[in-house]
């Protein structure tokens, strides 16, 4: 099964920042992202899974929503690790796709193959604003746009097929013979050239995206190495793969050779009591000013003059296209309804990862529920979101290790 450490910020949690003894700007310096490289390579994760988002967030006076590059962080830690995959977020709506073309490939050579790119279209509408759109446009054309920006990327990288670097000082020769110029048109413009590196010796970088829509999926089947989904109940993720793995048969592509990952948020302790009690103690510190605005925005509904502690009172029909993220605020709300959750509960949820399936308990007990999901068929392995960075991910080494137990013992 494939493992990657998904890192951004300060963790999935929306307030381990605010943790005792939490560097408050740690997200910001270079030291926190080489402890979390190392420990996600210490750990035995295949990858380390950075996300971006191109904007101040709402609230930001009430929160830190400053970010780093992510492929600059990717660039400044691949020179402490030697295995792990870096895979790196970047947006098809406000990236050029000659600018993405070599922003990826650098990262390829700089790690020697180990380059993902995360593929996203973006949805805050502060992203818009801040690239001159009136608004975020809906699904629909966000993914049309996305289509042709990595057919583009992907035919930078193709002009360089059949084409060798000599480097050859007696002679002079630094290619075999030039690359054929590249034409490629669409929302983004016009290209007509080449990008000025070759995938070689690397070969191409993964591709990974996060397409639980329906357009989302399908786009997600022609391209993707590695489909990030939000899953909380395992019949539900079955059939999500099932159909991930039938489109991907119908794009003319080996389902074998595509991942669906299911993010997973594991609070791990020695015993399911100390798991509560770590999980409460970052609840307790949740910022209501903060997580009811986002959660607004996630489910584009409001809350307002709504009892925290009466039942949630909405249902997945009653989302709109909110061109935010309708497919996992469906499945937010969709958990909710099943277990009867409050408002505070929901948030509470939320707050902790997105949607995402939350684990809480021994290391043994969410090893057995990670088996359980791959032996089931529900996922190829999980993106690991440790609630709080960089310790979190050393607190889940021991997990892996349970995880990975009967492949070790088989071999």
């Amino acid at each position: 099964m494939i493992l990657n450490a998904v890192v951004f910020g300060f963790g999935s949690h929306e307030a381990a920042w605010r943790l005792p003894g939490m560097s408050p700007t740690a997200p910001l310096e270079l030291s926190h992202w080489i402890d979390c490289a190392r420990q996600a390579e210490d750990a035995g994760f295949d990858g380390l899974f950075l996300g971006d988002i191109l904007c101040l967030q709402d609230r930001p006076q009430d929160h830190p929503s400053e970010a780093l590059d992510p492929f600059m962080v990717l660039a400044a830690v691949s020179g402490v690790t030697r295995r792990l995959k870096l895979i790196g977020t970047a947006s098809t709506s406000f990236n050029h796709p000659w600018h993405l073309a070599r922003r990826i490939l650098s990262l390829q050579h700089l790690t020697e193959g180990r380059a993902g790119w995360n593929i996203v279209t973006s949805s805050y509408p502060q992203e818009a604003a801040n690239f001159g759109w009136p608004d975020m446009p809906g699904t629909e054309d966000r993914y049309a746009l996305a289509e042709e920006v990595v057919q583009a990327v992907r035919a930078l990288w193709s002009g360089w097929d059949g084409v060798a670097r000599i480097a050859n000082q007696t002679s002079g020769h630094w290619l075999d013979t030039p690359p054929p110029l590249v034409e490629a048109e669409g929302r983004f413009g016009t290209i007509r050239g080449n990008v000025n590196l070759s995938p070689e010796p690397w070969g191409l970088p993964l591709l990974a995206q996060a397409g639980s829509s329906a357009r989302g999926l399908e786009f997600a089947a022609r391209h993707a190495d590695q489909i990030f989904t939000v899953q909380s109940d395992m019949d539900e993720a079955v059939a999500f793969r099932t159909r991930a793995r039938s489109l991907v048969a119908q794009a003319g592509r080996d389902p074998d050779s595509v991942a669906i990952l299911p993010g997973v948020v594991p609070f791990v302790a020695d015993t399911e009591e100390e798991a509560e009690a770590a999980l409460a103690s970052l609840t307790r510190h949740v910022s209501l000013a903060h997580a009811i605005p986002k959660l607004e925005r996630f489910l584009g509904l409001s809350l307002s003059d709504l009892d925290l502690d009466a039942a949630v009172p909405f249902t997945p029909a009653d989302l709109s296209d909110n061109r935010f993220s309708n497919s996992r605020a469906g499945i937010l709300l969709m958990e909710a309804n099943r277990n009867d959750l409050t408002l505070r509960q929901m948030l509470a949820r939320f707050a902790a990862g997105r949607g995402h399936l939350l684990l809480v308990g021994t290391g043994d007990h969410i090893a057995r529920t990670m088996r359980q999901w791959i032996a089931a068929g529900a996922a190829d392995g999980f993106n690991v979101m440790p609630p709080v960075l960089p310790s979190g991910i050393g607190a889940v080494g021991e997990v892996l290790e349970l995880v990975r137990a009967p492949d070790r013992t088989r071999r």
